[in-house]
């Protein structure tokens, strides 16, 4: 601001006219009201402007945040043995057999055969395909398991907690095996 001000003033007064226009006026002013102008601002001050301005390529490219790998949808790459479906699916699967395992034991006293003899294999092909597809769409829909984990609830949680419940299953199943009875 006081740049701005000193300049308006140069350039207003009647020094500054006379050295641009080679014509003397009167001591008066005509654009502003000073009449005196320091020593400092009376020399031959050369202006220069530079410009700051930056590439729009490059400001489009620092504003935008960086792309992401492209993870496949193809059904032979998300079921492939190292894709993201088979452990998850089995993991999905191991939890909710273990808890289903525990509870009807808990209810009815029947051990892991029992319960799949009586009736079990049914309900073991219908949650097995239920949780399948519904964990089949929306990585075949291209989104991935990690962007949709926050907080506790991590993708690395449940691939955890289903590895435990594999284990567990089968140890279940073995103890009872073994035992000759139910485990509780």
């Amino acid at each position: 601001m006081a740049a701005s001000l000193a300049t308006q003033s140069m350039l207003g007064s009647s020094v500054v006219a006379a050295r641009v226009t080679g014509i003397r006026k009167s001591g008066v002013n005509q654009f502003s009201s000073v009449k005196y102008l320091p020593g400092t601002l009376q020399r031959n001050v050369s202006l220069s402007v530079r410009c700051m301005a930056k590439n729009e390529q490059q400001k489009d490219q620092s504003t935008q945040p960086p792309k992401r790998p492209r993870i496949s949808t193809k059904f032979s790459d998300v079921l492939a043995f190292s894709g993201p479906a088979p452990e998850r699916i089995n993991g999905r699967l191991a939890m909710v057999g273990f808890v289903a395992a525990l509870a009807v034991e808990l209810s009815k006293g029947q051990d892991v055969f029992a319960q799949l003899s009586d009736g079990g294999v049914a309900w073991f092909l219908g949650t097995s395909v239920l949780l399948s597809v519904a964990s089949l769409v929306p990585l075949l829909k291209g989104v991935s398991v990690e962007s949709k984990s926050d907080g506790f609830m991590t993708s690395d949680a449940e691939l955890w907690n289903g590895r435990f419940a594999m284990m567990g299953l089968v140890a279940l199943a073995v103890t009872e095996f073994v035992k000759g009875s139910t485990l509780v």
